[in-house]
């Protein structure tokens, strides 16, 4: 009999993502060898790193441990503008991945809202569930609301009359909760710190992703959302 076994099938679902994980780290480690080497032999292409460090090693998030670190290169050149967009995708991302580990967390924990479909698993196995019924689309078509409201409510409006005061700053002047009675030195410790935790979500869920779909735990209780 040719046909695996069911443990011998259970092996395979686990071993062969893990095997293309495996091969695609090894391509894109060949291809950052590649990048250093030849950044190594270009002078020029070092002299222009020193002038975005020179630029922007001042600015918010150039901390400790790693201070100023643009691995890619992609403020070489950068004026002020450019700078302050790609710090509102850095904040945009970290906040949604804040969001999406908890989230995550606490589905894998068995949490559920009343009346929530009992045959949704958690993790990345919830979208194919929800979408294979008819009240787990009426879910979906909700988040897809939930999701455009945020988007259009998470931006300066130009119709407004308020101006950013830096960049992630959509309150379009309401709802300051106090903030602009704080120092500068409070305001710029508070902006440091969701710095610093959304570039951990962001590292956060990656790193639980990939491990539920290698099928490997690193939660209390060995874990596997969707298993």
């Amino acid at each position: 009999d040719d046909k695996p076994r069911p443990i011998e099938a259970h092996i395979q679902s686990v071993v062969c993502p893990f095997s293309a994980l495996l091969t695609m780290m090894k391509t894109a480690a060949c291809l950052l060898a590649l990048v250093g080497s030849a950044a190594a032999f270009a002078p020029a292409q070092q002299g222009r790193v020193n002038t975005a460090v020179a630029a922007f090693e001042d600015e918010l998030g150039a901390q400790a441990p790693l201070g100023f670190w643009d691995p890619l290169g992609m403020l070489e050149g950068a004026d002020q503008a450019e700078f302050d967009r790609l710090r509102k995708v850095e904040i945009k991302h970290g906040r949604v991945s804040m969001l999406a580990v908890v989230g995550y967390l606490t589905t894998a924990s068995g949490y559920r809202f009343d009346d929530y479909p009992a045959d949704v698993p958690a993790g990345l196995g919830a979208w194919k569930a929800l979408a294979s019924t008819p009240d787990g689309v009426n879910v979906l078509g909700q988040m897809a609301v939930f999701f455009a409201l945020a988007e259009l409510i998470n931006r300066s409006v130009p119709w407004g009359d308020s101006e950013p005061r830096f960049p992630g700053d959509h309150t379009n002047g309401i709802h300051h909760f106090g903030w602009d009675d704080k120092p500068e030195s409070w305001q710029l410790n508070k902006r440091a710190i969701e710095l610093n935790q959304g570039r951990a979500a962001q590292m956060g869920i990656l790193g639980l992703i990939i491990h539920e779909q290698m099928g490997v735990s690193i939660l209390p209780g060995n874990i596997i959302p969707g298993q």
